[in-house]
């Protein structure tokens, strides 16, 4: 018996020690790296690196593209779970599979699909055109392609809580003389609050870091249709590498912030189930 415990036991650290070594080959290093390379020639350079104009910009349009994608994905989210888990309707599962659509397609794929579609010579484009409305190469189209690659993540997570939640409450709140928004609020809302921002977490995260169907339909014009992650290939095809590690560093950032903000939804989410 103590033989195999031991045995358990050597195996558990082995196993650990491995998880930990691969995490610190694949993550922690390249993350240090990031951070040396940034302030490899001092201060001075990074900070002037991430207020010049053209990185403030491409700073900018990706907290723009990030305040934007993410409401409308969270609202459609939001509604696409109800949908599923609280009506039956014939194409329940075409609309399953088409939420998952956009992990099946590749992002430079979607963002060609998105030329073909609103370019200016497609009749689609032109009638935004003849409207005054430019999507390809601009904003616009930043916008909806980062909507299309980020769409899955909140309905993913708001399915299965709202499976598990069942129609009981909901019910019983309407038959009591609540209205729809009521009902949503006091009852739906704080049931799903901790799997919405999870998911608003991982959207964002997508957003920001958005790289091959950005790339497409942008045209990576310098100073205007640039986000974070297309500023940083151009310093470093220019060999402004502690600029583009200075950037890079930002991007970093972001996404720790996410992760801790991630793994605190985490700790609340099994709080709550554990309650």
């Amino acid at each position: 018996m103590n033989h195999s415990r031991d045995q358990k036991s050597i195996t558990k650290r082995i196993l650990i020690t491995v998880m930990l070594l691969y995490l610190a080959l694949f993550l922690l290093v390249p993350l240090i790296f990031i951070f040396v390379k940034a302030f490899e020639q001092g201060a001075a350079v990074y900070f002037a690196a991430i207020t010049e104009s053209d990185a403030l910009s491409a700073i900018k349009l990706t907290l723009l593209v990030v305040a934007i994608t993410v409401p409308l994905n969270t609202v459609f989210g939001i509604a696409a779970a109800w949908c599923i888990t609280k009506f039956q309707f014939r194409g329940k599962q075409l609309l399953l599979s088409l939420i998952e659509l956009p992990f099946a397609v590749s992002p430079v794929i979607a963002g060609l699909i998105f030329i073909l579609l609103f370019n200016p010579r497609s009749a689609v484009g032109s009638l935004f055109m003849d409207w005054g409305i430019k999507i390809i190469f601009s904003t616009p189209g930043i916008i909806i392609v980062t909507m299309f690659v980020t769409l899955p993540f909140i309905a993913r997570e708001l399915i299965p809580i709202m499976q598990t939640q069942g129609k009981a409450e909901e019910e019983a709140a309407i038959s009591l003389g609540a209205s729809g928004w009521q009902m949503f609020i006091r009852v739906t809302l704080p049931t799903i609050k901790w799997g919405l921002l999870y998911g608003m977490i991982l959207c964002s995260a997508r957003a920001i870091g958005e790289f091959g169907a950005v790339s497409v339909v942008s045209g990576r014009i310098r100073g205007m249709t640039n986000t974070m992650p297309l500023h940083v290939e151009i310093l470093y095809n220019e060999y402004q590498f502690a600029a583009a590690f200075a950037v890079a560093s930002l991007m970093s950032l972001l996404a720790l912030a996410t992760l801790i903000i991630k793994s605190f939804i985490e700790y609340k989410t099994e709080k709550q189930v554990g309650e």
